[in-house]
């Protein structure tokens, strides 16, 4: 089960706004590169993108419907990941160093899941102390991660990671809080929810601000930040997630030409963002693309 699915499932609104951020979209011009998925395979998430233009994400094997991770270099050279002892694994970015986070789904009942981080081969492996889920999303160039944890059985908070210290990162009265990205300079983005309609945030320093899509019926979830501040993101609508740009105070929408929608996976420091393009049909591709 995908994150994007889970959070519109089991999330939100809040009932406070410390700050909220709510401003009219425009449409990005962009110039997109797009790649398929390895035959026999289909893509279920584009998710980060690093400095050198390596993108990392998720695949299914058709035949088997198993899941696992990739990375696909700027030269369009696909590697896949499992973690060991997974049935699940999942990548979900990729800083400027190379250093990959992501989680994985164990295969002991009940399955649990454990957070990482993919440097090469090596996997190293996160739990948080106090729960029994654990998810890795996102580690800067300084080695600040962030992720999420089961607290309870029906709440999920936040978490940094800074050298074997977490620190939780929880929007009070949210059930679910993801930190979902995190730049250079410790801005935290992702998403919160106590209800059927999600929020975005940006965190620093213990302070909240509130950032959504406009007039989006099932809310927004903000998903990479680079080094310059500009947030990537998906608002969540008629069952379908549709990616943006968020700079400046301005949202401006992730368009791809007759394509029925396009989401947003990440952003990298050179402001290359990565996403999912699903056409008619069941078809879907990969892209990178700049955007201005």
């Amino acid at each position: 089960m995908g994150l994007r699915y889970c959070i519109r499932v089991i999330v939100l609104i809040a009932l406070f706004l410390h700050a909220t951020v709510l401003h009219a979209a425009e449409v990005a011009s962009c110039t997109f590169d797009t790649f398929s998925a390895p035959a026999g395979y289909s893509f279920t998430q584009i998710e980060g993108i690093s400095d050198d233009g390596t993108v990392v994400g998720q695949l299914v094997e058709n035949q088997t419907q198993h899941w696992m991770a990739f990375s696909r270099s700027a030269g369009g050279v696909m590697t896949m990941h499992a973690a060991p002892g997974s049935s699940s694994t999942w990548l979900y970015g990729r800083n400027g160093v190379g250093d990959n986070t992501g989680f994985y789904q164990d295969k002991i009942h009940p399955e649990r899941v454990h957070g990482f981080i993919l440097q090469g081969a090596k996997f190293t492996f996160i739990d948080h102390p106090r729960a029994a889920n654990t998810w890795l999303f996102a580690m800067n160039q300084l080695g600040v991660a962030v992720g999420s944890y089961s607290a309870s059985a029906s709440v999920i908070k936040g978490f940094m990671l800074l050298n074997g210290e977490y620190t939780t990162i929880g929007v009070p009265e949210a059930q679910v809080t993801y930190a979902l990205g995190i730049n250079d300079n410790s801005d935290v983005i992702g998403t919160y929810a106590s209800g059927p309609v999600s929020n975005g945030f940006l965190w620093n320093g213990g302070n909240f601000t509130t950032i959504n899509y406009p007039n989006s019926k099932y809310g927004t979830v903000l998903a990479a930040i680079n080094n310059s501040g500009v947030i990537v993101g998906n608002h969540l609508s008629k069952n379908k997630d549709s990616g943006f740009i968020y700079e400046n105070s301005v949202f401006k929408d992730i368009v791809y030409p007759d394509a029925q929608y396009a989401t947003v996976g990440g952003i990298n420091n050179n402001g290359v963002i990565s996403g999912q393009i699903y056409l008619l049909g069941s078809t879907t591709l990969g892209y990178t693309a700049i955007c201005k």
